[in-house]
Parts: C-alpha cells; sequence; structure tokens
C-alpha cells in the first residue's frame, strides 16, 4: 500500500508550520511539487526552504514535479470548466504517483495554508484513492490559514461578540454585489470585487504575500483605502508577477 500525506505548511512563514507537520515531513520519501511555471517561483523556494529547515536529512526524500494543467480563466461555464481542470489534475497526480511511489513509500504534498479551504490537493487526492487499483491511503494534516494570519497582522478577531464570519470567493462576492453577513472573509478575488458592493459603513482590512518578507497590509473605511489598494495589488503584481492576496470585509457597527 502506498500513503500519501497532504500537509498544510502555512502562508509563507516557516514559524507557522506546525509540529505536526514537521513530524509529518520526515516521514516522506517524496515530495510532489506542482510546477506552476517561473512566474511563481518564489513559492517553489518557499517550500524548498521549508523542507530544508525542517528536514535534518536531505538524502532521506527526493522531489518530483507534476506540472500544472493550463486552465481556462474566464469560461462560460466556470463550474464546469473547474472540474475539466480538477479531472485532468486527477489523472497527471494518479500517473505521476504511480511511477514515482513505490508500495510502502510515502508520499507528500505541501499545501499552502490549510488543505480544507479553497485548494484542489485534498480533493484530487481523494478521487485517486477511490479506485482499487491506486492502492493508496491518505492523511490530512491542518496548517495555519491565510484567514488566521490575516487576522493575526491586523490584530482583530473574525467577527464581534454575538456575530458570525463567513469565507466566500471574489467571483461570488461580484455576483451577488452586497454583503451577505457583517463580516466577509474574502479569498481567490483576482479582480477586487469589493469594487461590487456599496462601500459606505464598510471597513476592509487586506493583506497580499502574508507570512513573508513581501507582507503588505492596509486597513481602513472601504471608501477612503479600497482605490490605495487597487493601486498597490496592481504594482505589486505587476513587479513579482503573481500575487495573493485576502481580505476581510465588516459593517461598521457604532460603539464597537
Amino acid at each position: 500500500m502506498k500513503q500519501v500525506l497532504i500537509i498544510g505548511i502555512g502562508v509563507g512563514d516557516p514559524d507557522h508550520v506546525t509540529m505536526q507537520a514537521i513530524a509529518a515531513m520526515n516521514r516522506v520519501d517524496v515530495f510532489f511539487v506542482i510546477d506552476k511555471g517561473a512566474a511563481k517561483a518564489d513559492l517553489m523556494n518557499l517550500r524548498t526552504e521549508i523542507c530544508d529547515r525542517f528536514i535534518p536529512k536531505p538524502s532521506s526524500y527526493r522531489t518530483v514535479e507534476i506540472r500544472d494543467p493550463a486552465r481556462d480563466r474566464d469560461p462560460v461555464d466556470y463550474e464546469a470548466a473547474v472540474a475539466t481542470w480538477h479531472q485532468t489534475r486527477a489523472e497527471q497526480f494518479a500517473a505521476v504517483i504511480d511511477r514515482e511511489l513505490a508500495d510502502g513509500e510515502v508520499g507528500a504534498f505541501l499545501v499552502w495554508g490549510d488543505p480544507a479551504l479553497y485548494d484542489s490537493t485534498l480533493r484530487i487526492v481523494e478521487q485517486i484513492a477511490r479506485q482499487p487499483e491506486a492502492g493508496l491511503e491518505y492523511e490530512v494534516i491542518p496548517g495555519v490559514t491565510a484567514v488566521h494570519t490575516l487576522a493575526a497582522r491586523h490584530r482583530i478577531p473574525l467577527h464581534r461578540i454575538g456575530e458570525s464570519a463567513l469565507i466566500t470567493t471574489g467571483r461570488r462576492l461580484a455576483a451577488l454585489g452586497t454583503l451577505t453577513d457583517d463580516n466577509v472573509v474574502v479569498m481567490l478575488d483576482g479582480e477586487c470585487a469589493f469594487r461590487a458592493i456599496d462601500p459606505v459603513g464598510i471597513e476592509i482590512f487586506w493583506g497580499a504575500y502574508l507570512g513573508t518578507a513581501d507582507e503588505i497590509l492596509i486597513a481602513g473605511p472601504l471608501e477612503e483605502v479600497g482605490p490605495t489598494i487597487q493601486r498597490v495589488r496592481a504594482e505589486a503584481r505587476a513587479r513579482k508577477g503573481w500575487i495573493m492576496d485576502i481580505y476581510l470585509l465588516r459593517r461598521s457597527r457604532a460603539g464597537v
């Protein structure tokens, strides 16, 4: 039987890698790394730094790259396009695991943040493991998410007393055009979807490249700092070639 570990490693700060994750990493024979191209080489380098820091014997493991299949970024049917992309990924992952991981060995994927939050790795490995011929078991190790890191960096709770918090995507926020909760955390937003809502009475807590040396934080009333965030985000993306950001939108409340 082969085993695959899906290990959450936080969002960039090696200090956020948990003791459980470190123990799991030291069981690994093969790390599978998704190659997302030269523009995101920083992400590959951070994974390498984490392995170098926490695995005393580099000779104990090897690294195998899996080329990330192209996807349609502006599909007519978004859910169908994602399903097709995930199926292609599953086929590629399965082929590489079958070829590179021997029976009795342990493989691993290092996942940004936590595998349970807006990441397809767990879903794809689960799909592979359902095939009896794969001979595959898998285990999930949780990680510090971008949501937790954003709140910590801004020194705020995600919600105030008696309130709830919703986690959603930029695509869904733009489609709704309004906040459906007092506190809304927005991830996977490539187009500054906060522009689609009425900014009056809304605060925003925004962060990019959280946990890394390039971290950027901006907070304030949305109608005041929204344009600044758009400008800073565009400049940072042009400079690095990629950006990972997240933000919390909160309805202002008198006396709180």
